[in-house]
């Protein structure tokens, strides 16, 4: 990612540079419906200032975009949010958010390509509109873990429960996250990183 100045490109910021130590690079994808808190996680736990394409909600999505239960959203994500984060020496994931709403859904095939695997965002308020995003996983047969953001007032159910609900084999790892929260966001990409090793499915990329 460049940065000009006056006198003409800069080059990249000293902390957005890939760590010298860096052995892999992982492309994941954070995904789930619309207000489910992806650009809130990528922000959260990205080490680099975050790519966010995010504009504020206009009169053109009235009837189209669903916002019950997140009447106070007033931005929304038009293509991706993108950062990166180090998880440890080696091992570096580059994080890629999907938008939510039906009208963008056309953008996810780019995002998926050459992804080794995702995390489902859901908002127990609203599980509904994180289905779809589960379904085009399988339907691609990336690997993914679901993780139950935490809401204020969102009502707390068993993960049990909300595996029935989604339908969901117990192969698939359902873990609590709060998106707001880095610890949080980087134990959840944690899970889904021994997810992946687990099926014996990491294969070091660069997207």
């Amino acid at each position: 990612m460049d940065y000009r100045t006056s006198e003409g490109i800069a080059g990249p910021r000293s902390e957005d540079t890939l760590p010298a130590s860096a052995a892999a690079a992982v492309k994941v994808v954070i995904v789930g419906g619309f207000g489910v808190g992806k650009t809130t996680m990528v922000g959260a736990v990205s080490e680099i200032r975050p790519l966010t394409t995010e504009e504020t909600m206009t009169q053109a999505g009235v009837g189209v975009d669903d916002i019950a239960g997140i009447e106070r959203k007033t931005e929304t994500t038009v293509a991706m949010d993108f950062g990166r984060i180090s998880l440890n020496e080696q091992l570096v994931l580059y994080l890629f958010g999907t938008p939510g709403q039906e009208r963008f859904w056309f953008l996810w095939n780019g995002l998926f390509e050459g992804a080794l695997g995702a995390v489902v965002l859901i908002d127990t308020r609203r599980l509904e509109v994180s289905f779809d995003a589960v379904g085009r996983l399988e339907e691609r047969g990336v690997p993914f873990v679901v993780a139950v953001n935490a809401f204020p007032e969102a009502p707390v159910h068993p993960m049990a429960e909300l595996r029935a609900a989604m339908d969901l084999p117990d192969s698939v790892p359902m873990i609590d996250c709060d998106a707001r929260d880095r610890a949080s966001s980087r134990d959840t990409l944690l899970a889904l990183v021994r997810h992946l090793q687990s099926l014996h499915t990491v294969t070091p990329e660069t997207p």
